[in-house]
């Protein structure tokens, strides 16, 4: 009998606790997952570190440059020619912070303690053929601006580290199968300042522009996205930009407009120097991309002037490439002649093609 009652009475309590549970679960409400944050180590006050990895922006081997949580990679449409090194790019900012659009053509106006992560490497480098490092770039906005954060890639590809002093890498690669020889110049913190100089010396990037941000990019998971719809997703852009842009195109994208193409690669090789603020702006040339629909603005049919070469009677000389000094400062590595003046030592032999073919097809006469 009590064996009964022990096994009513204990029927009767795990009903109770039962109903119980189910009048609590009608409550209950639901734990969120925590919040992913990036695991990129920054202090404002205590960079530039002195290597690379203490950033954690690479997960498993760094060389491999597999990005964390919350560093981006993006891509530019018209890249800037570095002696045919490729360039890996990557974007961080502090949670909770977010850039703005200013116009097509401006530098996006990024928030503090954000950071520009651009990879220097080579694919074939001989003799094994193998890709290496060479620098890795930052440019981190601080309080009193941007400033440079420049790291060397040891030969083991283990590691960068911090130098702002310049330096040179002697070495070979291909090229479509071409060998190329290359004395690689690191550049010293005074070069970064030339090229990446506005109002009263102050650094600030080159080639974060809508204009040349407003493109798909495929990403780690396989999705394929506008790049400033997707630093939008992110958090990482306010999304009060135009829908349309009025962007530059890929300079060795044969299937666009010639003209186009020329513009486009003059702007992200010529206009941080060419332009109002910049090294050259002594000079009349303004080769910034919006200002280029006006020919003039290019060299076409303005007097050269040029002491070096006196058979270059205009800058650009239509129909006549050999006659046009613009291509005879590209067709050369003379350091007191060539153009760019810094970041090549070679000469880029598809876009001196590409100037050669525009010139040669101008049919306009100067006089």
């Amino acid at each position: 009998m009590l064996k009964n009652y022990v096994r009513v009475f204990g029927f009767f309590w795990v009903v109770l606790v039962f109903f119980s549970c189910a009048k609590d679960d009608d409550q209950y409400v639901p734990i969120a997952e925590p919040e992913e944050t990036s695991p990129v180590v920054f202090d404002i006050e205590n960079v530039p570190y002195p290597t690379l990895s203490e950033y954690n922006f690479f997960e498993g081997n760094i060389a491999d440059l597999s990005p964390v949580y919350g560093v981006l990679p993006y891509d530019v449409i018209a890249p800037l020619f570095s002696d045919y090194a490729h360039k890996k790019r990557f974007v961080w900012m502090p949670k909770d912070s977010q850039a703005h659009y200013i116009d097509d053509y401006s530098i996006i106006e990024f928030p503090l303690g954000t950071i520009l992560i651009k990879n220097f490497y080579y694919d074939e480098v001989l003799p094994e053929a193998s890709k290496k490092l060479i620098e890795t770039r930052l440019q981190i906005k601080k309080e009193e601006g941007w400033i440079f954060a420049n790291y060397v890639w040891n030969d083991l590809q283990t590691e960068a580290t911090f130098d702002l002093t310049g330096s040179l890498k002697a070495f070979q690669f291909l090229e479509n199968g071409i060998q190329k020889n290359i004395n690689y110049r690191i550049p010293p913190y005074a070069e970064c300042l030339t090229c990446h100089k506005s109002e009263n010396d102050t650094p600030y990037p080159i080639g974060v522009k809508p204009q040349n941000l407003d493109r798909n990019y495929t990403y780690q998971d396989g999705s394929t996205k506008n790049q400033l719809e997707k630093w939008v997703e992110f958090g990482y852009l306010s999304p009060d930009f135009p829908d349309t842009i009025d962007h530059m195109v890929s300079w060795s994208d044969d299937t666009e407009d010639l003209e186009t193409r020329v513009r486009s690669y003059l702007d992200i090789n010529c206009a941080h120097c060419h332009s109002d603020l910049g090294h050259c702006n002594y000079r009349e040339l303004r080769f910034a991309f919006h200002e280029t629909e006006d020919l003039t603005n290019l060299g076409l049919c303005v007097e050269a002037q040029d002491i070096y070469d006196p058979s270059a009677s205009n800058i650009i000389n239509p129909g006549s490439p050999e006659n046009s000094l613009l291509l005879v400062r590209l067709n050369t590595t003379e350091e007191s002649l060539r153009m760019p003046l810094l970041g090549r030592t070679l000469k880029h032999d598809e876009g001196i093609e590409l100037l050669q073919t525009w010139i040669s097809s101008l049919n306009i006469n100067c006089e």
